[in-house]
Parts: structure tokens; C-alpha cells; sequence
């Protein structure tokens, strides 16, 4: 590892808040001596970042002249707060933990009074009821789509009868009770939805869609919007595309 990178990881562990770091955690995390960590935090600290700490108690990042202030409002705020903590309670374990790593990062660049207003938020999320645990690894699905590659499911309905499809991930849908699966399916030529709760098997697969993935999510969702206005309006009603 070139001593430029690995001033710039150094940087990342502190900036990600949590703090203090003692330097024998941080040498843990990048493997070097903790004797090259206190290098590297004076060097740091020679080319402008505020680092509070000293060896034996451990290293917090105040400021980091890199790092523009964000200029968040108090509103917009109170707005990442809420939404980040709702991901910790509908979100797949992957999820939940980004959300919780991306709470300290922007806490760690915040100044100092916004910071304060971030970690002392009056604003927080509760879910009585979340959705149905995946059958499946989801980081695995959000990975397949993203990277626009069709995907092999076993799918089970609501009567237990499972089909095999090969479809087009186009995207995942939080709702109050289920996560579904918005995709092209070659078994029905059409739009269809999955919940994630129902999919028993899942592969990926080499066949590329890219760059399809995006008009066609964005065709699937007006679609659905379109369905949806022409019908009367029904209280609790999730997604309506077929389901399967």
C-alpha cells in the first residue's frame, strides 16, 4: 500500500466517527505497525486536519479541511435523520448497518453545532410491523440489478405452487408489510411484481440487459401510476402490477 493511500484510509476510519480510534485499532483495521499510524497522524495533522487525541487514549477527527462544509439546513437535517432511520428498521442487515455507518460519517463532517443537533435528533422511526424476512440474500439482489444481469427465481405463490422464471430486475419496493420485486418476466412477456418473502431460490446469471434497466423501470412505474389512477382509490392496496 502506497504511503499516499494510505493516508487517505487513515482519513476514511476517522472520518467515519465513533471515535476515539486508538491507534492499535486503526493499525488492526489497515494492517500496519501502530508506530506507522502515529506517522501517519502527524502527517495528517501537518497538512491541516484537526485530530484530537494522543497515543494512548486514541484519535477523533474534529475537521477536515478536504471536506467542504456541507451546508445542510436544520430541516434537511432532521429530513436524513428520519429516512436513515427508517432504513435501520426496514432494511436487510446490509442495509440497516450502511445506514447506521452513514449516520457517523456525516455526523464526523458536520461542524460542530449541527453535529450536536444530528446526534441529539428529535426525530426518529418505529416499525411495529416490518416486512417479511427475504427468502434470499437481498445484497445479492440489489447487486444483480444494479449491475443489470437477469436472474434465475423459484417463486412461490400464495397458493405454495412454485414456478422457475428467469426475469430483468428492475427494482426493489419497500412497503409497510412486504418488499417486492419489480421485474421483466420472461415467463409472463410483462411486467411483474415478486415479494422478496416468496422467492425460495435466486441466481444470478451472465445475460446482460445494461442499459435497459432504467427506461424500463421508469416505463414500469408510470405504468403502474397510470393503472392506479384509472381505478377507484382503495385504502392499504400495495403494488398494481401483477403479482407472478
Amino acid at each position: 500500500m502506497s504511503r499516499s493511500h494510505r493516508l487517505f484510509q487513515v482519513m476514511q476510519l476517522l472520518r467515519q466517527g465513533g471515535g476515539p480510534h486508538t491507534a492499535a485499532k486503526l493499525a488492526q483495521d489497515l494492517g500496519i505497525s501502530a508506530r506507522s499510524v502515529h506517522r501517519d497522524i502527524a502527517t495528517l495533522r501537518e497538512m491541516g486536519a484537526i485530530i484530537d487525541g494522543e497515543a494512548g487514549y486514541g484519535f477523533t477527527l474534529i475537521e477536515d479541511n478536504a471536506l467542504p462544509p456541507m451546508g445542510f439546513r436544520d430541516t434537511e437535517l432532521e429530513a436524513l435523520v428520519l429516512g436513515l432511520r427508517e432504513v435501520q428498521q426496514i432494511g436487510d442487515p446490509e442495509l440497516a448497518d450502511a445506514a447506521a455507518d452513514a449516520l457517523r460519517k456525516l455526523q464526523a463532517r458536520l461542524p460542530n453545532r449541527q453535529a450536536h443537533r444530528l446526534r441529539h435528533a428529535v426525530l426518529s422511526a418505529y416499525r411495529f410491523q416490518r416486512p417479511q424476512p427475504p427468502g434470499i440474500a437481498l445484497a445479492d439482489l440489489r447487486r444483480a440489478t444494479w449491475d443489470e444481469v437477469e436472474v434465475r427465481l423459484d417463486y412461490c405463490d400464495a397458493k405454495g405452487a412454485v414456478t422457475q422464471r428467469q426475469v430483468k430486475p428492475l427494482g426493489l419496493v419497500y412497503f409497510d408489510r412486504s418488499t417486492v420485486l419489480i421485474a421483466w418476466c420472461g415467463l409472463r412477456d410483462d411486467v411483474r411484481v415478486f415479494r422478496v418473502d416468496r422467492i425460495a431460490g435466486f441466481e444470478a446469471t451472465d445475460v446482460s440487459f445494461r442499459p435497459h434497466r432504467v427506461p424500463m423501470l421508469r416505463d414500469a412505474l408510470a405504468q403502474m401510476r397510470a393503472d392506479r389512477a384509472a381505478c377507484a382509490p382503495q385504502a392499504d392496496v400495495e403494488p398494481d402490477a401483477p403479482e407472478g
